[in-house]
């Protein structure tokens, strides 16, 4: 395996309709039939999830689901560190990060970034990488969260471009210190991370870009445009 990667999306793939993210990630585990495990815990496990996940990847991969809701494995650090990706679901990012420590599964986690997994996810499955993001997770009204994994540095905001309260709550925690600068994406579009720093932007939708946001700064970050 490669070194430490994470694909975070701002949205999209198989969760919206879309499918070049998913052929992207599938793409940077280098094997005919990647071992993909599912993680929905944002999302209660839901089982329309699940089936949403497994239409798009079980005809091209050995696919795996980690419920934790009603756990099905026992041996969560062997059957994690065994796959190609960890594919991480949407939801209530602050569940799901209480719920993964019960588990220890925040350090399986961060063991198979060392290890070489790849770790990818979209809106809750991108926050919980970085030190911090600014949720959804506590009510209707968006707050920072300053209780990631911390495997990449800053902060995260899923959705910019498709939520209106995300872009204009976002820059002003950055602005005023209660987030620190990070990335943001538009549905649709992954930022891609090797080891901490971004290696390049991908988007499964024409005009869809990654954005660098900063005290009073907002730098869009051009994305290569996925075949889909």
């Amino acid at each position: 395996m490669s070194g430490p990667r994470i694909v975070a999306m701002g949205g999209g793939g198989f969760s919206d309709g879309g499918g070049g993210l998913d052929a992207y990630v599938l793409s940077l585990a280098g094997a005919e039939r990647p071992r993909v495990c599912f993680v929905p815990t944002a999302g209660g496990d839901a089982e329309s999830y699940i089936e949403r996940f497994d239409a798009a990847y079980s005809g091209r991969a050995e696919t795996s689901v980690l419920r934790l809701f009603a756990r099905e494995i026992d041996d969560l650090r062997g059957h994690l560190l065994s796959q190609h990706v960890i594919y991480v679901g949407g939801g209530n990012t602050a569940n799901m990060l209480a719920v993964w420590r019960l588990h220890g599964v925040d350090e399986i986690l961060s063991d198979a970034w060392d290890a070489g997994v790849i770790l990818c996810g979209l809106s809750a499955g991108a926050n919980c990488w970085f030190e911090a993001c600014s949720t959804d997770s506590f009510g209707t009204v968006l707050a920072p969260l300053d209780d990631g994994l911390g495997l990449l540095p800053g902060s995260f905001c899923p959705h910019f471009d498709s939520e209106p309260q995300r872009r204009p709550s976002y820059r002003a925690a950055v602005a005023e210190g209660a987030l620190r600068a990070g990335f943001a994406a538009d549905d649709g579009v992954g930022l891609l991370f090797e080891r901490r720093e971004l290696a390049e932007v991908v988007s499964e939708r024409p005009g869809a870009r990654g954005y660098r946001v900063e005290p009073g700064l907002e730098t869009a970050l051009e994305a290569r445009l996925l075949d889909v």
